[in-house]
């Protein structure tokens, strides 16, 4: 028996018509009550409705911890040289518009993105400053520090990034492996260079270390991270635990950021061509590799999705409507563009509960009934709006 509701706290079913802010029964009944922000469900479930979650869906205490420090960090580079800051976005606008294409598929939460970006930038960061900086004077040497640390700890803080999206019941496949390994890269990659850009514009190289990295290779780290991503997709698609289904993805990120590191250390003996050079030919040849997988896992993805959604109609009761749009992918795509930005939240939210259920209808062994009820509520709630 859960205990009594405390005052001043509004249970109920949002579905019935209350909008604000609150605990509420568990649609899903996994937990008696779950927090309604005032628009949609959230992670937070307790056993009795109590205060207001502390933590937004967007963050979580690591983020927090981690993000007084490097929010600190980042403003006095701010002042101290506001250009370098400003260009470490660049790959942002670079990167992210990649990142948004490839989770068209089966799009993730934006809560959940920015939650993954954030990790990348303030605890990944800081944690692999520490620890590199540590080594780096231990040994007297930055190239120990860039090639034996760096690769290895950056890995390894990406990748509980993508670990703690799986706590969360947020990654469920392939895709999403990828997806949230290229935000928690480039959530890091953005204030890494912060300040290599910083330190580049003291020593007057900031022209040349920008072209390198934003321009040229801006999608050097969400490359390294994408096998950690898939290592992790791989194993939660087929029922399999993380640990240790991640460890050959992590090995080949790890490998591929240190012999990456290498070329750069080697590179910078050679002057800035030579850099050039070798990011070229190195970059180039993984970009290559890694987008073809991509490619050919996004396109199986959404064959997938497509392929199922009549199987989906008939257990879920969408309209013919709803089966027209959705088993066509160019058509789902024009029907989007086509609805007024008040119904797209709606569409946006009918179409991620149905990947997910062709996603988790795809795993092999059991049907997981819990997640299946979650995302059922799912379906339900969005579809509460006529779509056309």
């Amino acid at each position: 028996m859960t205990s009594p509701v405390p005052p001043n706290q509004q249970v109920g079913s949002p579905a019935a018509g209350a909008t604000n802010a609150g605990w509420y029964p568990d649609p899903w009944r996994i937990e008696p009550f779950r927090w309604w922000d005032g628009h949609m469900w959230t992670a937070h479930v307790g056993g009795q409705a109590q205060a207001k979650p502390k933590v937004p869906a967007w963050s979580s205490w690591p983020v927090i911890i981690c993000g007084i420090p490097m929010v600190i960090i980042s403003v006095v580079l701010a002042f101290t040289e506001p250009l370098a800051v400003a260009l470490g976005f660049v790959p942002l606008f670079i990167v992210g518009p990649v990142m948004i294409w490839l989770d068209r598929v089966e799009p993730e939460p934006i809560e959940s993105k920015i939650h993954a970006l954030l990790w990348g930038a303030v605890v990944a960061t800081l944690v692999s400053l520490i620890v590199n900086t540590g080594v780096a004077l231990a040994f007297n040497s930055e190239a120990v520090g860039a090639v034996g640390s760096a690769p290895i700890i950056e890995e390894i803080m990406k990748a509980l990034g993508i670990v703690w999206m799986v706590k969360r019941k947020e990654l469920d496949g392939v895709m999403d492996g990828f997806v949230y390994a290229g935000w928690v890269a480039l959530g890091f990659a953005i204030v890494e260079d912060f300040l290599y850009f910083a330190t580049a514009a003291e020593a007057d190289q900031l022209a040349a270390v920008f072209f390198v990295r934003a321009i040229l290779t801006p999608f050097a780290h969400p490359l390294f991270t994408a096998w950690t991503g898939l290592a992790v997709g791989r194993a939660v698609s087929k029922n399999k635990p993380i640990f240790p289904s991640i460890l050959w993805g992590l090995g080949l990120a790890i490998a591929a950021h240190m012999a990456w590191n290498g070329s750069l250390v080697i590179g910078g003996g050679m002057g800035n061509a030579g850099v050039i050079i070798l990011a070229i030919l190195l970059f180039v040849i993984l970009f290559i590799a890694t987008a073809v997988v991509l490619v050919r896992f996004r396109a199986r993805e959404q064959e997938r999705f497509t392929s199922l959604v009549p199987f989906l109609a008939q257990h879920y009761g969408l309209s013919p409507g709803e089966v027209q749009i959705f088993s066509e992918w160019r058509t789902m795509l024009r029907t989007r563009k086509s609805l007024p930005k008040n119904q797209r939240k709606h569409f946006d939210g009918v179409h991620a509960a149905l990947a997910r259920l062709a996603v988790l209808y795809g795993r092999e062994g059991d049907l997981d009934l819990v997640t299946e009820q979650r995302l059922r509520g799912q379906l339900q709630e969005a579809r509460s709006a006529p779509l056309v």
